[in-house]
């Protein structure tokens, strides 16, 4: 697939303030899933001082320093064309010994994977919330062990028995209270299947990006969902808010094993300014081969 992204964010702020550095997370991944045909940014007030670098996660993030100039407001628009790849979400071979759960991973591996088989929640509490454990482990058993059947039954149990919210903005709510509410927005079902895949040791990530969705609703907001690592195919996306695997409808910008780590934009403003702050945005993606 084809397609034409363009996303505005917008600030206002109450009073005029002095921006901090900022850091942007809006450049569309590149890699066999997707590749990105061209890019373009326009930021005002113009920064004094820009760079691009790739940071732990492997993520393209985009440093800024604004001159130490009053301004009232802030706007970020991007505009991108990416090619996606992956029609099946399933051509892969897992490795023999990967094939079952619990997954037996080599000491070499379970060291790169620590962070995204962190024991500690991808909320950062203490260990794993008991809700998503016993979700986990519920169809684990319904599922006989295996690697693939678990990861689509946990899609689509989220996916069925969830109803799904708009929040615009606000972090993660808890996996636990997702799940015991029966309700939550994108990101939500991502932190909670996120959290259950730990809980049974699959090394599993938070994915910030867009999916297509509707193509008869053009009302688009940032996307979010949960990427697993498997031994033989790599990482591999799984959607709960729409109960399925990742194809070629989807366009990630950043992962992470918080989802913090993934957010297009962040900032503060310096010290003394204390104005409120009012954010709206745009966004458009046009499927290039249904023209």
């Amino acid at each position: 697939m084809h397609y034409i992204i363009g996303h505005t964010l917008f600030y206002a702020y109450e009073s005029p303030v002095l921006l901090d550095p900022h850091i942007l997370r809006l450049r569309p991944r590149s890699d066999v899933g997707q590749t990105l045909v061209n890019y373009n940014l326009q930021i005002t007030p113009q920064p004094e001082q820009q760079f691009q670098t790739i940071e732990v996660d492997g993520n393209a993030v985009q440093h800024l320093w604004f001159p130490s100039i009053p301004v009232s407001n802030l706007k970020v628009q991007m505009q991108a064309q990416v090619e996606t790849h992956r029609k099946n979400p399933f051509d892969f071979l897992l490795s023999r010994w990967a094939t079952q759960l619990p997954i037996d991973y080599p000491l070499s591996l379970s060291t790169q994977l620590a962070p995204y088989l962190e024991r500690n929640s991808v909320m950062l509490s203490v260990g794993i919330d008991p809700q998503a454990m016993a979700l986990a482990q519920t169809i684990h058993h319904a599922t006989g062990g295996n690697i693939v059947m678990f990861l689509c039954e946990l899609t689509q149990r989220i996916y069925k028995d969830c109803t799904y919210v708009i929040r615009e903005t606000g972090d993660p709510q808890l996996p636990g209270m997702t799940w015991t509410q029966k309700s939550g927005s994108c990101r939500d079902y991502a932190v909670l299947f996120i959290e259950a895949c730990r809980a049974i040791g699959i090394a599993a990530r938070f994915v910030s990006g867009y999916h297509e969705g509707d193509p008869d609703v053009k009302d688009y907001h940032l996307h979010a969902w949960a990427e697993v690592y498997l031994p033989g195919a790599g990482w591999r996306g799984f959607d709960p808010t729409i109960g399925l695997a990742v194809s070629d409808r989807h366009i990630a910008l950043a992962a992470s094993p918080f989802p913090s780590y993934t957010a297009p934009i962040s900032g503060t403003l310096r010290a003394g300014s204390t104005a409120e702050a009012t954010m709206s945005y745009q966004l458009s993606i046009t499927n290039l081969n249904k023209e």
